[in-house]
């Protein structure tokens, strides 16, 4: 048998692997955000303010059995939080919604299928926040303004497609990590260990959080912090 061997001449090879390196870069720009877009395309993980003020806000996809319970506690201690709903859940719990909206509390786009939003294209970013968007509107009659992409992810499609639809992309700057079932103290030492002006803290309904939740808003309060939706922490921040 024999073998065959090819030499790539030296400037074909320098300029492959400068191709690969091209394709590698533009692969990249077209799925990270992009640090020049305009500021207001920018996500939010927190408010700039010297006002003791934080946000709760809770993604919904299941949980079910947990949500009374913590809207209870939300109503016992007088606060009013952002949950962030997912087209799915809302078309199979249209009672679970209309019951969090009654209390007060203001409902966001969590996106319709749990997608991975960074590697989507601009339509099918479009479409999934649209789709929430009009079975949210349905239900209780309220348009999301604010999204929070499933697992924190998003690529400069998602950035255009939210400023399209003239939303806000919404993050997070303390994460519970509650779905993990970290056990209810770690959570309680978390928040309160990071808790400062302007924080979002993001949650789940979980048996965790809600063992968690009255210590933590208690010694928030005890502290001076105001407890507040996503949107009354954009408005008073400013």
């Amino acid at each position: 048998m024999r073998l065959y061997i090819f030499k790539i001449p030296r400037n074909v090879a320098k300029v492959f692997c400068i191709l690969i390196l091209i394709a590698s870069w533009i692969f990249a720009k077209t799925n990270m955000p992009d640090e020049n877009l305009p500021v207001l395309w920018q996500p939010i993980y927190q408010a700039e303010t010297d006002k003791k003020i934080m946000a709760f806000t809770c993604n919904v996809a299941w949980g079910n059995e947990y949500i009374p319970k913590m809207l209870e506690i939300f109503e016992e201690n007088g606060v009013k939080i952002t949950f962030f709903i997912e087209g799915r859940w809302a078309e199979k719990n249209p009672d679970l919604l209309k019951l969090i909206h009654s209390k007060g509390h203001e409902i966001g786009n969590h996106g319709y299928s749990h997608s991975h939003h960074a590697s989507l294209s601009f339509d099918e970013n479009v479409n999934e926040i649209k789709k929430a968007e009009e079975i949210i509107k349905n239900i209780i009659g309220v348009k999301t303004e604010l999204f929070a992409p499933p697992y924190g992810e998003y690529g400069k499609q998602t950035l255009k497609a939210v400023n399209a639809l003239n939303y806000k992309l919404v993050m997070w700057s303390i994460d519970t990590i509650d779905w993990k079932k970290p056990g209810a103290k770690y959570i309680v030492d978390k928040v309160i260990k990071y808790a400062g002006n302007g924080k979002i803290v993001l949650m789940h309904p979980t048996e965790d959080t809600i063992t968690a939740l009255p210590t933590i808003i208690k010694n928030l309060h005890q502290n001076g912090y105001k407890i507040t939706t996503v949107s009354d922490l954009i408005s008073e921040g400013s």
